[in-house]
């Protein structure tokens, strides 16, 4: 069996020899957010079951606000900011590390003076997310009005 193990080196949060992806499409809701897949996408990765990204938000950007079946590993390792998670706000720090269990409404934000950089690990093969396109999805899924005066759509 071929041996298909590699290492992807870094240079300051960033990986020469991958291709910076786009986070989503356009029209969902996010601002000044880029998006890296470090293992799991490649032919060779075939045995992964798994994706290992690495996201970084810029001062004052935020990610879409969604919610999906499959579950996420997120490690904080660059800067700080803060989540929704479910019906929480939760300030966020380097090497704090969530689980976003399966359908649970959440949203990333570099809100606290600094970029914001996490790795995030799901399965290669799931869901795609649902995302609010209008204020009265938005409160059906967030019913506390300060956790949704915080949401970005």
């Amino acid at each position: 069996m071929p041996d298909h193990s590699r290492i992807v080196r870094s240079v300051d949060f960033t990986w020469p020899d991958l291709k910076q992806k786009k986070y989503k499409e356009q029209n969902t809701g996010f601002k000044d957010i880029s998006r890296f897949i470090l293992l799991g996408e490649e032919e060779d990765d075939r045995e992964l079951t798994i994706q290992t990204r690495y996201f970084e938000i810029a001062n004052q950007g935020y990610s879409s606000i969604e919610r999906h079946r499959h579950t996420h590993t997120v490690i904080i390792v660059k800067g700080k900011g803060s989540m929704i998670l479910g019906n929480r706000i939760i300030n966020l720090d380097f090497m704090d590390t969530i689980y976003v269990a399966p359908n649970t409404v959440h949203q990333f934000h570099a809100d606290r003076g600094e970029p914001l950089g996490f790795l995030c690990i799901v399965n290669r093969d799931r869901d795609r997310p649902e995302i609010p396109y209008d204020e009265k999805t938005l409160e059906s899924w967030l019913p506390d009005p300060e956790i949704r005066r915080k949401a970005k759509i």
